[in-house]
């Protein structure tokens, strides 16, 4: 067993650390107050060829693997989470289905231009009464002169409503209990489809972007879908399968978000014991304290165990076996130690860690939102427990 980086790896997490370092860390801060979209840095991850990781050359990806993708991550959550997921939501969840479950026509139209940053890609699968129970869709789309007509609405999605977004892909009800429908359909039988909808279609609307607690540099609004019609070629694989393609994309965006919470806790490790290392109280640095010591040695050490565990996701994935239980053990873990971590960082800081001029202040803010989002940790305890055989699959 080889817990080393090959040399290409490391050329990734070197480039984009520098990248991080360099472009985004100094205007961080900013963007948070301000609530900026980032668009020039995201520009320059598109020619950076960070915008689409794991996707081949041929459709104007990097060709890389997950592993490349999951360091890529990382490194910029180590940083600032408002780009990693940026990157991370337009990746894993906009641009995975599209590769995944596309035709040939629909990845030659949309890869291109997702994979060089060119447009973003978001997923609209939450909606008021699908959260946590994904499979309650409550979005319509009936089929009707060759387009399929589009009623409903979407909450909580990433990347949907700014000047370069390019398309979401949604799920929607095709048809109810008991209608014909492939493999894969929710488990009351109602036939769930995906579906590619661009911006700028008619009776597709952007809400105003949420007030939220943290990630305040990217795009995170509502969506409604009044009458909007969209081609009939506009359908991602076959009818119906929906609900098993969505489980497939978001067992794949649980390995990302789980790298942005490695990230995010390197960086409060990092920001703390250089503080630690500065302060000083009693005519000495803090960090000289057993108190300050331990605090940095638990994080340390759970970090380590947190990232073997992210790396291990990604190369099951690589690999093509199963890592729908690893995927969610990864994200249960990291979501629960990013937090952990940036508290502590914060009680080190002491009272500057309650200041915004402080980046730890932000990653507090940013890290709640971990243990949520891409499934809550309960959602993952279910996940894991049926992997597990505890709980019978229904």
């Amino acid at each position: 067993m080889d817990f080393d980086l090959s040399p290409d790896h490391e050329l990734i997490r070197r480039t984009v650390r520098e990248f991080a370092e360099g472009e985004v860390a100094p205007v961080a801060e900013e963007l948070d107050r301000t609530k900026a979209f980032p668009y020039r840095i995201v520009a320059e991850l598109g020619r950076l060829n960070m915008m689409g990781i794991p996707f081949p050359q041929e459709y104007g990806g990097g060709g890389g693997d997950t592993l490349a993708y999951v360091l890529a991550v990382e490194e910029l959550a180590r940083v600032d989470s408002s780009v990693a997921i940026t990157v991370c939501a337009h990746t894993s969840l906009g641009t995975q289905p599209v590769y995944l479950f596309g035709s040939e026509e629909q990845k030659r139209e949309w890869l291109p231009r997702l994979c060089s940053g060119a447009c973003l890609g978001a997923f609209g699968l939450t909606e008021p009464e699908a959260g946590s129970d994904a499979a309650n869709t409550r979005t319509r789309a009936r089929l009707e002169g060759g387009e399929w007509v589009i009623n409903g609405a979407k909450q909580f999605i990433t990347n949907a409503g700014t000047d370069i977004s390019g398309i979401v892909c949604i799920t929607a009800l095709t048809g109810g209990a008991g209608a014909s429908a492939a493999d894969g359909v929710a488990r009351d039988g109602r036939e769930i489809s995906n579906l590619i909808v661009a911006n700028g279609t008619p009776g597709y609307e952007q809400g105003e972007p949420y007030r939220k607690m943290g990630w305040n540099a990217s795009d995170t609004r509502p969506l409604t879908f009044s009458d909007c019609r969209v081609p009939g070629g506009n359908l991602l694989g076959p009818r119906g399968a929906g609900f098993k393609q969505f489980l497939r994309v978001l067992d794949i965006g649980r390995i990302g978000v789980a790298a942005m919470g490695v990230g995010l806790a390197q960086g409060a490790l990092e920001m703390a014991l250089t503080y630690a290392k500065e302060r000083r109280a009693f005519g000495r640095a803090i960090a000289s304290f057993q108190a300050i010591q331990s605090k940095l040695a638990d994080m340390s050490t759970e970090i380590e165990a947190a990232r073997l565990l992210v790396y291990k996701a990604a190369r099951e994935k690589d690999a093509e076996r199963n890592f729908t239980l690893t995927a969610a053990q990864a994200k249960l873990k990291t979501g629960r130690l990013a937090v952990r971590c940036a508290e502590e960082a914060v009680q080190i800081h002491g009272g500057y860690g309650y200041i915004e001029e402080y980046p730890v202040c932000r990653f507090y803010r940013d890290a709640k939102i971990l243990t949520i989002g891409e499934g809550t940790d309960e959602v993952q305890q279910m996940v894991i427990a049926r992997a597990l055989g505890a709980q019978p699959s229904d």
